[in-house]
C-alpha cells in the first residue's frame, strides 16, 4: 500500500472505530502496539516505523491541539471531497 487512507466501522449511525493506515510496505504487519491516550492506539513494524493508528473510542480521542484548547484547523477543498491535503497530510473521508 502505497497512501494513507482511513477506515471507519459505524454501528447504528455512530462511529464505534476506526483505522488509519499509514503507508507501509506490502503485507507489513504490526510487531508492537502503543497506547498514546484513551481511545488511541499506535501501530509499529518491527523497524519502529508507524503503520497504523486505531481510533477505539472516537468520543475519547483527542488531538494535543484539541486537549490545548487551541482553535480546529481549518477545513481545505480537499477535506470537502474526502481526499489528502496539499501536505499529504489526511483530511477527512473514509472507506
Amino acid at each position: 500500500m502505497r497512501g494513507r487512507y482511513l477506515e471507519v466501522t459505524f454501528r447504528k449511525g455512530r462511529a464505534i472505530a476506526a483505522y488509519l493506515y499509514l503507508p507501509r510496505r506490502g503485507a507489513e504487519r504490526a510487531a508492537r502496539v502503543s497506547k498514546a491516550s484513551p481511545g488511541l492506539l499506535i501501530d509499529y513494524n518491527g523497524d519502529g516505523k508507524a503503520i497504523g493508528i486505531e481510533i477505539t473510542a472516537p468520543g475519547k480521542a483527542q488531538s494535543q491541539r484539541a486537549q490545548s484548547g487551541a482553535d480546529p484547523p481549518r477545513p481545505t477543498a480537499a477535506c470537502a471531497r474526502g481526499t489528502s491535503s496539499t501536505d499529504g497530510s489526511l483530511s477527512g473521508g473514509a472507506s
